[in-house]
């Protein structure tokens, strides 16, 4: 089991938390700012780690509680002494919007530090851009198109899932440009 210090870097923390939750039966899919940090080599800094899983408090808590991590007053919000980083447990199902994905059918990545169970880079994009369509957070439009910007998107896809998200014609169309624009 890896240690963790105040040097573990965000990436190498979500893979540890990530196979710790796989080694204990329960699937967690790193999701939110972290995914956005993790697709943009840490062009956004996120200051937790959201790991969206259907598991009990007890049962995330018994997964982790090895790695040092303690449950604070707020259930499925974890602090670990060694890292800035808090990790959270958003409860499950997986959802961007209205659409709900089956976890357990994404594959996990390759990382330098070993398997990490996140979301796509497609996935990533729609969870920043509801963002965005809900509650017009500016910040989440920007972090879409730098991870649309920076991998393979699926955009057909999100295409049509913006529209029925009800994102405006002329914002997706916006958006899709200003995505497709190298950074």
């Amino acid at each position: 089991m890896a240690e963790i210090t105040s040097k573990t870097s965000l990436q190498e923390l979500a893979v540890i938390v990530s196979q710790a939750l796989e080694a204990a039966g329960i699937v967690g899919t790193l999701s939110g700012g972290a995914a956005v940090s993790i697709y943009t080599n840490n062009r956004y800094q996120s200051y937790d780690l959201d790991f969206v899983s259907s598991a009990a408090a007890s049962k995330l808590a018994r997964a982790i509680g090895p790695l040092g991590f303690v449950e604070s007053e707020a259930k499925r919000l974890f602090a670990h002494p060694d890292t800035p980083w808090l990790l959270e447990f958003p409860a499950g199902p997986l959802g961007f919007g209205a659409k709900v994905v089956d976890a357990s059918c994404l594959e996990a990545i390759d990382t330098p530090f070993g398997a990490l169970r996140v979301i796509t880079p497609t996935l990533c994009v729609m969870d920043r851009l509801a963002a965005f369509i809900h509650w017009r957070d500016r910040q989440c439009y920007e972090q879409a198109t730098s991870v649309a910007q920076n991998h393979e998107i699926e955009w057909s896809e999100i295409g049509l899932w913006a529209a029925d998200e009800g994102m405006a014609e002329d914002e997706w169309e916006q958006f899709f440009q200003t995505a497709n624009r190298l950074s």
